[in-house]
């Protein structure tokens, strides 16, 4: 990490313009190029953002699943942040990675986001602090993280070709605000989206270089999205420095005909070249030093160990991840309900498919595999062993396509153990490549020379009987059979070239067939492998779905006969997922009976929602309590029972508004129209947008209730400001309840008299305090200078406007009770 800038120009003259040039594409999907003229290594790069996933999608390979980006913001705490970055950091050295694509900075200007759950927050400050701590907590322990996706990437319609059109100033102080804290923070690399700003794809994009390069100083690696790069000079002239994956592509020899042709500057290309040799000192890969990130394996190296936060030391990581899903769960609303007392519960009811099959991650290029995932009816079995007696009743089916055969379905037909099998054959069915795998979804099944089609076989032993969905997802050329009876075939083109389609989460096709509980049948799934169709093979299966009227009666009789109830809904995979916005917000018909039945057979009814974004609670004024998990990572189901059960606090607040109905939120537009997606609402998304329009949504922006009440005091302001200083605010709040708490308190800002356009208030600061019961605490807020000042479009500036201003503090963006005014003024000339 010592490596000078005069050391990297010695090394970088060691190089050909041609060899610089080469340097600067992917050698593999995952990998940089080598070059030993230099004793540079590969960089392994691999996905996140809850997880590090590696370069291979493999069940096998697992990986620890944290609480999504969304569920990691509604902390608002920044230093368990900076921890779990820790620990994403020593996952990453075990797998011998050496950058993590993330922090996802991105906002949710929609609820109809499609990858809400990857993104942190509606708001720009706080997704650059929980962001920038996020930075912090990863590249302390020497692995290097990834702002991404820059910039105006909300939205996952058309996103490879979709151009954005946003204000400059809307740009400047929403959009590029977060981007602009992880750099603060010492972000190494920048990943530029698929999409265009303005009219340029962001690839080759002026705004790699100004702000990003030049106003901000960032001295790192932008990095493309992979396959974002498109064209070799219209990107090599811009600002972008690593076109990814590799080995084929836009650049690479493309980009050192180009410069032997005069068509680039051998100085851009320098350029580029000399920031990716700054990485790689910085991560030890250069000169010799490191010539390999250590092979994968189950344990962090002894080496690495001390180095790591203390919970990776005393290998308490699942503790870790389970005080995050406690810190980020939000209680919604609460009747005297929660906690729940285990000391008085007989009888519990967990009610729900969502209980049993918890929902732990959203759909896309971020998912990992966990080697366990704890459910919230294993979390609360477990609470409650020797104590209470639990009953769960799964309730009707939720809407959404069958899932991935499960190993406990199935069994390989060859050697009889749970999973499937996968065979590589050639063009004439011959077997190259034989291996049992755990389940149905391969993603990357293994390649062989050879190779022509993708064979999965499982011997599926049906526990109901009746009318099955059975299926095969992916591109090309595929078949279904069952017991040799063909079932579907055909050729099916992909519609998209988006990869988070083709490779990671094709649509599957699906037929129906009569199974006979208890006697097997042998399900095989064929597809050959053609270009431009990937290898990702899934075998789908579902048993008839029970009838929605009984399993109603059924989880309305266990709830009225428990002492206490949870019911558990939420999304799908294929609900909320990279590759495709969502069309509404709705849980289904079902679901949504599902609550309303629970909760009228029993008051202490506990409604636990499972979904990585806003999802419409038509029944949040009939259940009991309504508790948030998010997509909770996988030890969700402990984490939710410690707060069930009082053991924790519900730490969250929420980090994005939530609409009653989809109608009323202020923006909900991602289609685009005419290939372009106009950002209308300016300054003006999330609470600001609610705000603006004068609506109440279900739950603010900010709102989230703990175990105790609070009182809001005092708000102590300077009468008077200057332009360009921090600000410094008190808020006195006190513990009116009988119970210990954290509080999140926040301050917002106001301009009602500005003569420019402002948000009717916006968030400017906030602190956690902590006080017992009765006790009065003080919290004090720093409020950046960043926050009052202004994009002058016409001056092309950042500008403070002077004239009063009014503090407002309190629980969130529409629950404000003290006020404080003040002036800004404008330092005297020197």
């Amino acid at each position: 990490m010592g490596t000078s800038d005069e050391e990297i120009d010695r090394l970088l003259g060691k190089l050909t313009p041609r060899a610089r040039a080469l340097l600067l594409s992917g050698a593999t999907t995952w990998r940089t190029r080598a070059e030993p003229a230099v004793g540079l290594r590969e960089l392994v790069m691999s996905d996140g953002p809850a997880g590090v996933r590696g370069e291979a999608w493999d069940e096998r390979h697992t990986s620890v699943l944290l609480p999504s980006a969304s569920a990691l913001a509604a902390t608002w705490d920044e230093a368990l942040v900076e921890r779990l970055g820790g620990l994403l950091a020593a996952e990453a050295r075990r797998k011998g990675v050496d950058v993590l694509l993330a922090p996802t900075l991105n906002l949710h200007r929609s609820p109809l986001g499609g990858r809400h759950f990857e993104c942190l927050s509606e708001d720009p400050e706080l997704t650059g602090r929980i962001g920038a701590a996020l930075v912090r907590g990863v590249q302390a322990h020497g692995v290097a993280a990834t702002a991404k996706h820059y910039v105006a990437n909300d939205s996952e319609t058309d996103r490879l070709t979709v151009d954005v059109r946003v204000g400059e100033r809307a740009l400047r102080e929403v959009y590029l605000a977060p981007f602009e804290a992880a750099v603060t923070a010492g972000v190494r690399l920048v990943m530029a989206g698929y999409n265009a700003v303005n009219g340029t794809t962001m690839t080759a994009n002026a705004l790699l270089t100004d702000p990003l390069k030049d106003e901000w100083g960032f001295d790192g690696v932008v990095v493309s999205d992979w396959g974002a790069v498109r064209g070799t000079l219209d990107t090599a002239r811009a600002g972008l420095d690593l076109a990814m994956p590799g080995p084929d592509g836009p650049w690479g020899e493309a980009l050192a005909r180009a410069v032997a042709d005069g068509d680039v500057p051998e100085a851009a290309v320098d350029d580029k070249a000399r920031r990716l040799l700054r990485l790689a000192a910085w991560l030890g890969a250069l000169g010799g030093r490191d010539t390999s990130r250590p092979p994968a394996t189950g344990e962090w190296p002894d080496a690495e160990r001390a180095s790591l936060p203390d919970p990776a030391r005393a290998r308490d990581v699942r503790g870790l991840a389970r005080r995050a899903v406690a810190a980020g769960t939000v209680l919604l609303a609460n009747r005297d309900v929660l906690p729940l007392d285990p000391g008085r519960l007989g009888t519990v009811a967990v009610i729900g498919a969502h209980a049993a099959r918890t929902r732990t991650q959203g759909g896309g290029s971020a998912g990992v595999f966990p080697r366990a995932e704890v459910s919230v009816l294993e979390g609360v079995r477990a609470a409650l062993r020797g104590r209470a007696r639990v009953v769960h009743v799964p309730g009707p089916r939720p809407d959404g396509p069958a899932p991935p055969l499960d190993p406990d379905d199935c069994t390989d037909p060859r050697s009889g153990l749970p999973g499937v099998l996968l065979r590589m054959l050639d063009a004439d069915g011959r077997e190259l490549y034989a291996e049992r795998r755990r389940g149905g979804r391969l993603l990357e099944p293994h390649l062989v020379p050879g190779a022509h089609t993708v064979e999965i076989g499982a011997r599926l032993r049906p526990r109901t009987g009746g009318s099955w969905t059975l299926g095969v997802a992916g591109f090309g050329r595929m078949s279904l059979t069952l017991d040799g009876r063909t079932l579907l075939a055909g050729d099916f083109p992909p519609a998209t070239d988006d990869p988070a389609v083709v490779h990671v989460n094709p649509p599957a096709q699906q037929a129906r067939a009569d199974l006979v509980a208890g006697r097997d049948a042998l399900l095989v799934a064929r597809r050959e492998l053609a270009p431009g169709t990937g290898r990702a093979t899934v075998v789908v299966a579902a048993p008839p779905a029970p009838d929605v009227t009984a399993s109603l009666t059924e989880a309305a009789r266990a709830a009225g006969a428990a002492d206490a109830a949870v019911v558990v809904v939420g999304t799908t995979e294929h609900g909320e997922s990279e590759g495709h916005d969502r069309t509404g917000l709705t849980l289904g018909a079902t679901q949504d009976a599902l609550v309303r039945a629970v909760a009228a057979a029993n008051p202490r009814t506990v409604a636990v929602v499972n979904s990585g974004g806003p999802v419409e609670l038509p029944w949040r004024e009939e259940a009991g309590a309504v508790l948030l998990a998010w997509f909770p990572g996988q030890e969700g189901g402990g984490g939710l029972a410690d707060v069930l059960f009082g053991r924790a606090e519900p730490g969250g607040r929420l980090p994005t508004t939530w609409p009653a109905v989809l109608a009323d939120a202020p923006v909900t537009r991602t289609r685009p129209d005419g290939g372009r997606l106009a950002y209308d609402e300016g300054l003006h998304l999330g609470h600001r947008g609610w705000l603006r329009h004068g609506r109440t949504p279900a739950y603010w922006f900010g709102h989230g209730l703990g175990y105790t009440t609070w009182a809001y005091e005092e708000l102590t302001a300077p009468p008077v400001t200057r332009a360009g200083d921090d600000l410094t605010v008190r808020v006195r709040v006190r513990n009116t309840g009988a119970r210990a708490g954290r509080e999140v308190v926040q301050v917002y800002l106001a301009r009602p008299a500005s003569a420019l356009d402002r948000p009717v208030r916006w968030l400017a600061g906030y602190a956690a305090v902590r006080a017992r019961p009765g006790e009065a605490v003080t919290a004090t807020v720093r409020v950046p200078a960043r926050t009052l000042r202004h994009w002058s479009v016409a001056e092309h500036a950042w500008r403070t406007e002077p004239g009063p201003c009014r503090v407002l503090a309190g629980r969130s963006a529409g629950d404000v009770p003290l006020v404080a005014d003040l002036e800004v003024v404008h330092p005297p000339s020197a």
